[in-house]
Parts: C-alpha cells; sequence; structure tokens
C-alpha cells in the first residue's frame, strides 16, 4: 500500500499540472485569435479588426475615381457613408491597376486582409510560412489574398499586392516570379499617371 500512495501522488501532481497548462495554452490561443469583420466590394473582399483599423485603412489609400462631370462638380460627397466611398475607392484602384496591364478580364475577388500592426502581419506571415518575415506586404495565391498593415500602407504598397492578384489570375500560367515583380512595380510607379 505505502508503494501505491507515491506513485498516486506524481500521478495526481502530473495530472494538475497538465490542466493548468492546457487551460493557459487554450485561454492563450483564444485570445490571439482575431476575429474579422468583412465589406465586400465588386472586386474584393476586405477584412478588417476595428473600425480604428478600417479608418486608418481608408485614410493611408489616397486615390479615386477619375472620372469627372457635371454630377461630380454638384455632389457634395456627404451621400455616401465611409463604406461605401471606401468601396468605390477600392474598386476604382483595382480597375485603374487592370487599366494599366491591360488585363482587363473580370477575376475572382481578391481578399485584404488589413491588420491592425506589423507586430500581426509578422505572426500572420510566420503562421501561414513557418518563417521570420522580412517583408510589409504580400499577396498569396493559394487563398487569393493580400496581407497588409494598417499601420505601415499606402496606395502603391496595396496596389502592387493586388496587381500579383490580377497578374495570377489574369494568365493561364503563372508567370515567373521576377516577371510578376517587374509588372506590379511597374504598376506601383504608373498608377497616379
Amino acid at each position: 500500500m505505502r508503494i501505491l500512495f507515491p506513485t498516486f501522488r506524481r500521478v495526481f501532481s502530473a495530472c494538475i499540472f497538465l490542466s493548468v497548462f492546457l487551460s493557459f495554452f487554450v485561454a492563450t490561443a483564444v485570445s490571439e485569435e482575431i476575429l474579422w469583420q468583412t465589406i465586400a466590394t465588386d472586386r474584393t473582399v476586405i477584412k478588417y479588426q476595428s473600425e480604428e483599423d478600417l479608418a486608418k485603412f481608408d485614410r493611408k489609400i489616397r486615390f479615386g475615381s477619375r472620372e469627372w462631370g457635371l454630377k461630380q462638380l454638384f455632389d457634395k460627397g456627404d451621400t455616401l457613408g465611409a463604406q461605401e466611398k471606401l468601396k468605390k475607392k477600392i474598386d476604382s484602384l483595382f480597375e485603374r491597376i487592370q487599366e494599366i496591364l491591360d488585363m482587363r478580364r473580370r477575376v475572382k475577388p481578391v481578399t485584404i486582409y488589413v491588420y491592425h500592426d506589423r507586430k500581426q502581419l509578422d505572426a500572420a506571415f510566420f503562421a501561414i510560412y513557418k518563417k521570420k518575415s522580412r517583408i510589409r506586404a504580400w499577396y498569396r495565391f493559394r487563398n487569393n489574398a493580400v496581407y497588409i498593415n494598417a499601420d505601415d500602407m499606402h496606395e502603391g504598397m496595396l496596389a502592387h499586392e493586388l496587381a500579383h492578384a490580377v497578374i495570377d489570375n489574369y494568365l493561364k500560367v503563372k508567370p515567373p516570379a521576377a516577371t510578376a515583380e517587374i509588372l506590379a512595380r511597374y504598376v506601383d510607379s504608373h498608377l497616379k499617371r
């Protein structure tokens, strides 16, 4: 009987330690889970975490439709809500990218993941690729998604990543990475011409 009691105590202690460890692990995993909110445009699906991130994302994209006429001259601009204005801005950017590349065929909507900061973006990169990130934003063909963070971005960067989506989804055969990169850089440099 004396032999069983120390063994039971060790097993019991191990079970307590394991339950505490597992409850901590589960709590940590749940707290790091991102709850995405979604806005769908004609060309994209924007996934963001907070209204603050969405507003920051919107402010950093200084691009609008180049269509001007009497309607725009007399339009006060306040008739559309902030999300509707953002949708128009993103779709105009997407259409401009297609125009620059002369790749105008309709492609499936691209998902844009807007992360709060670089730390979250780097964690997403590590979760996907199992290595440390050295880039500020990227496009992933496998799930047709752009990954970007609201703190460190501009319309050229977003256009560059969306250009990768247009190129990869327009051509029947994906071009070599270096060729796609040259085309995406071309889009970035000719965006506002």
